[in-house]
């Protein structure tokens, strides 16, 4: 495959992992499974996780700029999620391929059947001392009220930059949906505090999976694939203003539902 080729795929991805704060992992690691089928769980999740930081930072940049952002919270959930995401990048050196398909393709799965099915709630816990409360005015003079649970929002972030950097996903695909529906976040500001955090914790994964030695023959793909996140990043963040993320999320649910079937029955 002509390396060119992931310039547009890049831009794809950025465009759209930013849309949603997703980082577009769940979107690039099922392709990269499909197109390297004997490379291993590191090397894919490497060029997967060195893609997502580059889009995570280009996105982060734009969105601290529309001041969609939760600073306090960002600041509070990149520290949490800095073990997890160490602990999680080790174990994925230590997974057999042939298992790892199986199960990332389960774990997309399980993805799908939660943002099609899981409601918003609102948990608001036994005391108010463990709310945060938040307030942010846009670039765009719009106005945010909100709470959440901290213990909460901190246990579900630590979860999530441990199984992160082991699938490659970055982990938006999760947090964003937890976030808004578990936590009570705005979804946009959602969308740009997660994308915040998904910078600092796929950077920190690049380091671990580069001390780990990893194929550096095959990363001349993220060049490519770079070029193409950064422009996509920014156009997704301009499209926040004017796209519901949620109606993407159902669009994309297909057809990461109909990859893992695919990557369940690869043949390595």
């Amino acid at each position: 495959m002509n390396n060119l080729y992931f310039i547009p795929i890049g831009f794809f991805i950025g465009a759209i992992g930013t849309l949603i704060g997703a980082g577009g992992g769940f979107l690039l690691m099922p392709f990269l499974l499909l197109l390297f089928k004997n490379e291993s769980p590191l090397d894919l999740t490497f060029i997967s996780m060195l893609t997502i930081f580059f889009n995570s930072l280009s996105g982060s940049v734009l969105y601290l700029l529309m001041k969609r952002v939760e600073i306090q919270t960002a600041i509070i959930f990149s520290l949490i999620i800095v073990p997890g995401s160490i602990a999680g990048t080790i174990i994925t050196a230590y997974i057999d391929r042939s298992k790892y398909n199986h199960l990332f393709g389960i774990s997309l799965i399980l993805i799908v059947i939660f943002i099609l099915t899981f409601k918003k709630v609102n948990i608001t816990g036994n005391s108010l001392k463990f709310q945060k409360k938040c307030y942010i005015k846009d670039s765009n003079q719009n106005e945010y009220r909100f709470s959440y649970n901290l213990p909460l929002g901190s246990f579900i972030t630590f979860l999530t930059g441990f199984f992160s950097p082991i699938f490659g996903i970055g982990g938006g695909i999760i947090h964003v949906p937890l976030m808004i529906r578990l936590l009570s976040f705005p979804p946009h500001i959602a969308t740009a505090t997660s994308h915040f955090v998904l910078m600092v914790s796929s950077l920190l994964s690049v380091i671990v999976h580069f001390s780990m030695k990893p194929d550096i023959s095959i990363l001349s793909i993220s060049f490519f694939l770079i070029i193409g996140v950064i422009p996509g990043a920014w156009l997704g963040a301009k499209l926040s203003n004017k796209v519901k993320g949620e109606h993407i999320l159902y669009i994309v649910s297909m057809a990461l539902l109909f990859v893992a079937i695919r990557i369940i029955f690869l043949k390595v």
